[in-house]
């Protein structure tokens, strides 16, 4: 190379070439009139299970407010109420695996409202002294052992037997078994009470909603003449519910439950024991003309419905006056209904006489 090619060449300017790393452009700002990047798909599903969350918490604090107009949404969701809290582990499991701490932060609200609402049910409940116990059983009208089924209530040793469901076939067996200990009963259509104490003024309840035939009789009150005095027991059987494409039929359930309410209020005695199937749980607003009228409704887990996997507690305890003390479910039966006991405490600042209402 000649002397003055080379010279030349050393005169010109070196250019150096730096090669911006993938990672830094990526987080370059946008120029004008471009689109952002989209954010990452982990945070989208974070926002996604967020709302979830705060939407588990608002149907079980706001419960009541979800309408009924429209296929009894409402009911049905208070009926099964407490199962909405398995939504927060499911979330939670979720939360984890997208790594949302948002997510995961944001199911504490539900967990609150639950543990808030029903978390006192999980601890021990109210096992004190009680003045009686009463068993509550919708024995099935296609029940096969009648006579097993009454013997497996005597072994809970109740004071009052309350039975749904009683056909004409299958009463003689039920009356042959409790006879000895229960000489005291009050039957009326398909509903039965038996007593350890003697019964007056037995008679029928009309709860039969418009619409049903004459012949349909769940419903009989009674006096118990028991040590602490005159106790009116009521043994009720609401109409079912069913669930279809238009969604839950409650309506004749809803007011067979306004007639048993008024019948509730129109009572004389102070103290005031209701046993029955009542096809809902004590959450379902259909059942406010009832609860309203009474001062303890066994609030307890117990699901007693349906005997294969219980997931309801259709089956009730309640008392005005008193308290329904140590709620539970006694061994399956032939029946597709589990028995329900509790104890029963009376309010020692009650009379026995006829109170104005």
């Amino acid at each position: 190379m000649e002397p003055m090619e080379r010279a030349a060449r050393l005169r010109r300017p070196i250019r150096l070439r730096i090669r911006i790393q993938p990672w830094l452009r990526r987080i370059r700002r946008p120029r004008r009139g471009q689109d952002a990047a989209p954010r990452p798909a982990r945070a989208r599903r974070g926002r996604l299970l967020t709302a979830l969350a705060l939407l588990t918490a608002a149907l079980l604090a706001f419960h009541s407010a979800v309408p009924n107009a429209v296929g009894r949404i409402g009911s049905l969701l208070e009926t099964f109420l407490p199962w909405v809290g398995l939504a927060v582990p499911l979330l939670l499991v979720l939360a984890v695996l997208r790594r949302s701490a948002v997510a995961a932060v944001a199911l504490l609200l539900p967990a609150a409202v639950w543990a808030q609402q029903f978390g006192g049910l999980l601890l021990a409940g109210d096992h004190g002294p009680h003045d009686l116990t009463a068993v509550q059983h919708n024995v099935s009208d296609v029940n096969s052992d009648p006579a097993g089924t009454a013997r497996a209530l005597l072994r809970a040793a109740p004071d009052l037997v309350a039975l749904e469901e009683l056909t004409a076939s299958a009463l003689p067996a039920y009356e042959r078994e409790l006879a000895a200990a229960y000489p005291y009963r009050a039957v009326e259509g398909t509903v039965g009470l038996w007593s350890r104490h003697p019964l007056t003024d037995a008679r029928p309840v009309d709860i039969r909603p418009e619409g049903v035939g004459a012949g349909w009789n769940r419903g009989v009150r009674a006096t118990a003449r028991t040590p602490e005095g005159d106790v009116a027991v009521y043994v009720a059987h609401l109409p079912s519910v069913r669930l279809g494409w238009s969604g839950l039929g409650s309506g004749r359930r809803d007011k067979s439950a306004g007639l048993l309410g008024a019948a509730l209020a129109a009572e004389e005695l102070d103290r005031v024991v209701v046993l029955g199937d009542l096809n809902s749980t004590v959450d379902d607003r259909g059942l406010d003309p009832v609860i309203s009228r009474m001062d303890s409704t066994g609030r307890a887990f117990a699901f007693s419905w349906p005997a294969s996997f219980p997931a309801s507690r259709i089956d009730h305890v309640m008392a005005r006056s008193a308290t329904v003390t140590n709620v539970r479910t006694l061994p399956a039966t032939g029946s597709d209904h589990l028995p329900v006991a509790a104890g029963i405490r009376f309010d020692r600042r009650a009379d026995d006489s006829p109170t104005a209402r």
